[in-house]
């Protein structure tokens, strides 16, 4: 007979198991709403859940509630920054991070095409710790000056944790009028987000990584804001994103940052325990194995580097353990690619190859870390047996 064994889960930053206020509020909307493009009751009432959420929001990201747009999620929202605001500028260079999520960065590449308008597209080289600096943006405006449409520099890192001093980023940026976004995703529910004394133009979040469902977030984008939509229809969200609104899915993700800003400072401190004494741990029990990152950081990310054993071999003995974890971003999983964060902040390609991410959430505990502790010494050791191409015999050799 099957049986379901209990999985210790540290892959928080891929994404984070719903809360059960967000459930409820998710259930609930679904029995109760109709479309909320719709003129009868039913939709008038789905229209009102819709504008209680986007209210919910903006009073948590420091914003209006007319600068909330509803999207599918994390990747549309930064498509939609990146190509909508590229395409209303009167600028041609457009600079994103050397560490962005892909959803940034192949947006970016696209606008260097012929198909996506022929822009030149740079990349922001990053510090030791991953993050964009602004005199790297002030070098970047004293070459270009007004030719600068866009500048994207992510919030929080989804591999290393990394924090940017985005605020200072974009203030040397909007000195020659350039668009600003920052991709918050993995900030947003974790750390303190205000939209407006950040100064950015457009900024991105995503429900399932604060305990909201998949498949809804939002754009942040300022009633000022030069952009162009990316796809048409009906034009619900400002003329910017046409589409049904997904009423449970917002219902559900405005209580989901509801419940995670409510405990906000009380909970990055327990993570950061957890974190630091994981990473601790670690190091401890496996010879070599390297911490990446640092400084200002997500309090729930670690990222460790385990030299000579391949990452994709250690999540599968991991897994095999009841530890689940990642290599990376989750939305380029099953490619065979080192890590670009790793090697944008000077990591090798064999350490990028190398590395694993523990990301922590309102769901972990202390058996969690110490179960990944214990798992990760015998998993290290095969997985450097397994490099080397030997194979062990005895107890616990395969």
């Amino acid at each position: 007979m099957l049986t379901t064994r209990h999985a210790h889960y540290l892959d928080h930053a891929a994404t984070t198991p719903m809360r059960p206020s967000a459930i409820a509020a998710y259930a609930e909307a679904a029995a109760t709403t109709g479309n909320a493009s719709s003129l009868h009751g039913a939709g008038r009432r789905a229209r009102r859940r819709v504008e209680e959420a986007r209210e919910s929001l903006a009073s948590h990201l420091g914003c209006r509630p007319s600068e909330v747009v509803f999207t599918s999620g994390g990747t549309e929202s930064d498509n939609l920054a990146v190509l909508g605001q590229a395409a209303a500028a009167t600028g041609d260079v457009v600079a994103v991070g050397a560490t962005e999520h892909h959803s940034v960065l192949d947006s970016a590449a696209h606008l260097a095409t012929d198909r996506g308008g022929r822009m030149d597209v740079r990349a922001l080289p990053v510090d030791a710790r991953g993050a964009v600096t602004p005199g790297t943006v002030d070098q970047l405006v004293d070459e270009v000056g007004p030719r600068l449409a866009l500048v994207a520099a992510m919030l929080g890192n989804n591999e290393i944790g990394t924090l940017t001093d985005v605020a200072a980023v974009a203030a040397a940026a909007r000195s020659v009028g350039a668009a600003v976004h920052t991709d918050a995703v993995q900030a947003v529910g974790h750390v303190p987000v205000d939209f407006s004394a950040l100064g950015v133009t457009s900024l991105s979040l995503s429900a399932h990584k604060f305990g909201g469902p998949l498949g809804v977030g939002a754009l942040l984008i300022s009633r000022g804001a030069d952009c162009l939509p990316i796809g048409f229809g009906g034009g619900q969200e400002r003329d910017l994103r046409s589409g049904s609104v997904d009423v449970p899915g917002v219902v559900a993700m405005a209580a989901a940052l509801d419940e995670a800003v409510s405990g906000m400072e009380v909970e990055a401190r327990r993570l950061e325990g957890l974190r630091d004494r994981l990473v601790a741990g670690v190091l401890a029990e496996v010879p070599g194995a390297l911490s990446n990152g640092g400084g200002e950081r997500l309090p729930g990310i670690a990222n460790i580097t385990f030299p000579g054993c391949s990452g994709e071999s250690l999540i599968l003995l991991l897994d095999a353990a009841g530890v689940e974890c990642s290599t990376g971003s989750a939305c380029t999983a099953g490619v065979a690619e080192p890590s670009h964060v790793l090697l944008a902040i000077g990591a090798g390609d064999a350490a990028a190859r190398s590395s694993l991410r523990l990301s922590l959430g309102y769901t972990t505990t202390d058996d969690d870390v110490d179960a990944a502790i214990a798992a990760l010494g015998p998993a290290a050791e095969r997985a450097r047996f397994a490099g080397l191409g030997l194979v062990r015999t005895g107890s616990g050799a395969s």
